[in-house]
């Protein structure tokens, strides 16, 4: 019997077929018919007649599951006869997953050359025949088209999808790993491939009882709880009275300065948590003053540091690389400013500097002046923009919050990060987010999106968002260097609800299709019912949270307008199409847990797009160029300052270029700022009100009496009792 199968094996490879057997046992073996007279086995030291043998039963088991695939596309083709159309795509996607895991057809090198594909772009045919207006009245649809999470309800009805397009979707995810994906992000594989790092900012929220996971044979949860651990201690010395200055005042001001993710994340947390009910009483956390300083624009330093106390202020410089063109001239700009008022003593930048860096940047950072024990590691497995849980956002929000109110801001992320490693994809929030930014965007082809939080709390959101997003998926090559032949990233922008109604929303309605995210909260952070109104403010700001999705998708129609008796020559401009895709996202409340939550499942719906895409959403690769041209911009202007080039020498640059740079020189003025000294000088400090001096002194008399606080704290009582 097995030479007879043999035999049928060689005549197969004589008609040019071609397996690759899945026999694990023997994973190197390949059989390839090369022509009709020639035949190669790659079988280890095996006899022809052990090979034969093995080879005979392996053909066998092939042949086996060749028949099941064959019976599958039997089956399809019955269900297609009789009308089951969805029946018939499914068992036909099943039948293509086994020829590709046979070998009996090679994976497709593009998403788009998958079946899975193909049945999304006919799908999507359809889909924009489809009007939303002739949906939304469909409980089944609307009810079918939700998931929920620890009180966070999605509701992505409003979108141009049916329960068939979210089937095609997952089969989608299946087919580009999805599941697998996200599991090696978590596991710490190095998936990062142009740069060879692990992605691993889900570690920064881990619990300290989590599993270790190793890079390079260091285990990153102990690691990443050590450097929490120090931010614990220092930002409760500082609150604490224990850190001060170099002339001894307590410190009062933080100025973090960084740029890009080491200050979007960040601030976008700080403007959500100092609205906070508990967070922004009259306090020791008002007490604390928070600013970032992140534009090497001049004007942003001044704005920054115009009101503040050298004496107490500390300064925060955050750079992974210590190398950061902008960051690092602040940085400077900051020390000179700390120098112009205390001197030039070691003990001014030891008390009054602080750096968030990496551990190859610790020479850089001991040369800039600051103690190693004033160091704060983060890690090459942290992207900027994906920071904000690292010691780049613990510090600053620790000083001025408390620690405890981070870690409620980690426990909100780590809570997402389980629901998006081991929830189902029907039920995972973030991949259904994901997913639908790729529909809209590579199916449907629209190009823009916009995140609409109805919280002025959130206002910094959809700057942190741009910066996830378009930086992680602003892409033109997969992870393996080929050109895409399908459109990714879209361009984010937003505004908090409804102050955006009033800038863009005249397009998002009667402009270019624009897929539309509201996030609303069922409750304020702060209550506010004006006597005589009819409904409590927080209440206006929902119904217009509730009413704007339903504007975009069902709009008003020219005959609907002619029997509100609109003028006919002005129905063409008052009919709203409709038809304009947006999900909604209510949750409980805007505090740390929540907060850490939207910035978790903002991270994996960036990440679940990309690896869908089967592009590297962790590397940055397109921000180089720009900054090299800059410094050979710089080194050319610096030149001509210093005399060492004229305009007329400026080779290189194209005539554009080169005129716009010599009108600048021409026209600008000489240097604003003598050498060694900041051109501004600090304004006194505003008193601090009595209710806020009553609350700091019982802080610090709470804090003396749990032994926390030394000589210092009298210090502090007597600073603010001669006020």
């Amino acid at each position: 019997m097995n030479h007879l199968l043999f035999v049928i094996f060689l005549f197969l490879q004589s008609r040019g077929k071609s397996f690759r057997c899945c026999d694990t046992n023997f994973k190197n073996r390949v059989v390839r018919v090369e022509s009709r007279k020639s035949t190669t086995i790659e079988d280890g030291n095996e006899s022809w007649r052990e090979q034969a043998l093995r080879l005979g039963a392996t053909l066998k088991e092939t042949m086996k599951e060749h028949a099941s695939i064959i019976h599958l596309r039997n089956v399809a083709l019955f269900h297609r006869l009789t009308g089951s159309k969805e029946v018939a795509e499914k068992v036909e996607l099943e039948a293509i997953r086994d020829s590709y895991s046979l070998g009996l057809k090679a994976p497709p090198k593009s998403a788009t050359s998958t079946a899975e594909w193909r049945r999304l772009k006919a799908h999507a045919f359809h889909i924009q025949r489809m009007h939303l207006r002739n949906v939304m009245n469909d409980s089944t649809r609307c009810q079918a088209l939700t998931a929920e999470f620890e009180g966070t309800y999605l509701d992505y009805s409003h979108m141009q999808v049916t329960r068939r397009t979210m089937d095609l979707l997952f089969a989608l995810a299946r087919r580009q790993k999805l599941p697998e994906k996200i599991q090696a992000m978590f596991k710490g594989d190095k998936i990062n491939v142009t740069e060879e790092r692990a992605v691993l900012h889900t570690a920064l929220r881990s619990s300290p009882n989590d599993p270790p996971i190793f890079v390079d044979g260091e285990n990153v949860i102990e690691q990443v709880h050590s450097v929490l651990e120090k931010v614990r201690k220092f930002s409760e010395a500082v609150r604490n009275g224990e850190q001060k200055g170099a002339t001894g005042k307590l410190i009062r001001n933080i100025v973090a300065v960084g740029i890009g993710g080491s200050y979007l994340g960040p601030e976008f947390v700080h403007e959500a948590f100092c609205t906070a009910q508990q967070y922004a009483g009259e306090g020791m956390n008002e007490f604390y003053r928070l600013r970032f300083l992140s534009n090497v624009d001049p004007v942003d330093v001044r704005r920054t540091l115009y009101d503040l106390d050298p004496e107490d202020t500390l300064i925060i410089v955050i750079s992974k690389t210590f190398t950061t063109a902008e960051t690092m001239l602040n940085a400077r700009t900051a020390r000179q400013w700390l120098w112009d008022s205390m001197g030039k003593d070691p003990s001014v930048v030891a008390c009054h500097m602080v750096a968030c860096a990496s551990t190859s940047a610790a020479g850089l950072v001991a040369d800039f002046g600051i103690v190693s024990e004033n160091v704060f590691i983060f890690w090459d497995w942290v992207g900027g923009r994906y920071s904000v849980c690292s010691s780049v956002g613990a510090l600053p929000l620790s000083l001025k919050y408390g620690f405890n109110t981070f870690e409620k801001f980690l426990s909100g992320a780590r809570a997402i990060d389980k629901h998006y490693k081991h929830a189902p994809l029907e039920r995972n929030l973030p991949v259904l987010m994901g997913l639908l930014g790729v529909w809209n965007m590579s199916f449907l082809g629209y190009k823009t999106r916009t995140i609409l939080p109805y919280s002025e709390a959130l206002l910094k959101l959809p700057a942190h968002i741009q910066q996830l997003a378009m930086e992680s998926n602003g892409k033109r090559v997969t992870t393996t260097g080929e050109e895409l032949d399908y459109e990714i990233g879209p361009v984010d922008f937003g505004e908090p609800g409804t102050n955006g109604q009033h800038s863009f929303f005249q397009l998002l309605h009667m402009g270019q299709v624009c897929p539309a995210e509201f996030i609303g909260f069922i409750e304020s952070q702060h209550h506010l019912h004006v006597e005589g109104e009819k409904i409590a403010s927080h209440d206006e700001l929902m119904a217009n949270f509730f009413a704007q999705p339903d504007a975009l998708a069902i709009g008003k129609t020219a005959d609907e307008l002619l029997a509100e008796g609109c003028p006919e020559e002005l129905v063409p401009h008052r009919t709203f199409t409709g038809n304009r895709p947006s999900l909604s996202l209510l949750m409980p409340k805007v505090n740390p847990y929540y907060l850490g939550q939207i910035l978790a499942l903002y991270e994996h719906r960036t990440a679940t797009e990309g690896f869908i895409w089967n592009i590297n959403s962790f590397d940055q690769w397109g921000v180089e160029l720009g900054k090299k041209l800059a410094t050979d911009v710089r080194n050319r202007m610096q030149n001509f300052r210093e005399g060492k080039e004229s305009l007329s020498t400026t080779s290189g640059l194209n005539p554009s270029t080169q005129h716009l740079m010599k009108r600048y020189l021409e026209h600008s003025d000489t240097l604003v700022r003598v050498k060694g000294i900041v051109n501004h000088r600090s304004k006194p400090s505003k008193p601090v009100s009595p209710i806020l001096r009553a609350a700091v002194a019982a802080a610090i008399a709470e804090n003396s009496k749990r032994g926390k606080v030394n000589g210092s704290t009298n210090h502090l009582e007597e600073k603010y009792k001669s006020k």
